[in-house]
């Protein structure tokens, strides 16, 4: 399910248009493993959308002859990428440029567990989307010059029917040209990010605290000022480390528990 905009501009914004240049072949360098070095190559096609998400890539014996290495080496640097989740492994079919789907994200972004240890799935309404000056908070966790600026997404966002979460997105407005208030938004952003400007988050930073709400989140929310809130305070980056969104969730987790998986 998917939260709306108000608007019913249904433009689609432009998508980035994919590089097609294959990466130079490996370039050895002393003092450095060499599956690291595979890993790099790998990457940097990546990034260039050489691969693109949902791309099969060539088998391990393809790649090591290519890149004059062992079958070994290959799948040392393949692994470590499904760790990443950068590629999934499909049995009997070969290794794949991951792609977002509903589910795909909701298991690896969004943490918050009932009661019954089952992950609901969160339905947004949008209060406002506009562009603006990035402030320094904004320049300082998204890497931006002076100057520089981003789009401003504020929603609410239900678990079971019941508004449980309020988040505050900003993002780069260069990486994102069109999007705005005019923008109808799905409810998985990242696929979004994917799917329309090319842009693939890769891994997120996360800090959690306990805040208290204020008038506009109680209003929201349903509880009273003051009440307890957890904040969930996220920077998500690109394959190449770039910051891509920052993103302050504030969440009532009367009915729900925050888990974070590793391993």
């Amino acid at each position: 399910m998917a939260g709306k905009a108000k608007s019913e501009n249904t433009a689609k914004p432009r998508k980035a248009k994919p590089k097609t240049t294959k990466t130079p072949r490996l370039k050895r360098a002393p003092g450095k493993p060499l599956y690291a070095q595979v890993e790099e190559v790998i990457r940097r096609r990546l990034i260039d959308n050489y691969w693109k998400p949902g791309d099969v890539l060539p088998s391990e014996f393809d790649l090591a002859r290519e890149l004059a290495v062992s079958q070994g080496t290959v799948r040392k640097a393949l692994n470590d990428m499904v760790a990443e989740n950068l590629l999934e492994r499909r049995q009997g079919r070969g290794t794949f440029v991951s792609e977002y789907t509903e589910r795909r994200a909701l298991f690896l972004y969004f943490n918050l567990i009932g009661r019954d240890g089952e992950r609901a799935m969160p339905v947004s309404r949008i209060l406002a989307c506009e562009q603006r000056s990035a402030t320094e908070d904004e320049r300082d966790r998204l890497q931006l010059a002076p100057g520089a600026a981003v789009i401003a997404l504020h929603r609410v966002r239900a678990l079971d029917d019941k508004p449980s979460m309020v988040e505050r997105l900003t993002l780069p407005q260069e990486l994102f040209p069109g999007l705005g208030g005019e923008t109808k938004l799905p409810e998985n952003l990242y696929r979004f990010y994917q799917g329309e400007y090319g842009v693939t988050v890769a891994k997120a930073a996360e800090s959690v605290r306990a805040v208290a709400a204020d008038p506009l989140e109680a209003q929201l929310l349903g509880v009273m000022p003051d009440a307890p809130l957890l904040e969930i305070d996220r920077v998500a980056v690109t394959i190449d480390r770039r910051p891509v969104e920052w993103r302050v969730s504030r969440c009532n987790t009367a009915n729900y528990s925050y888990v974070a998986e590793r391993g």
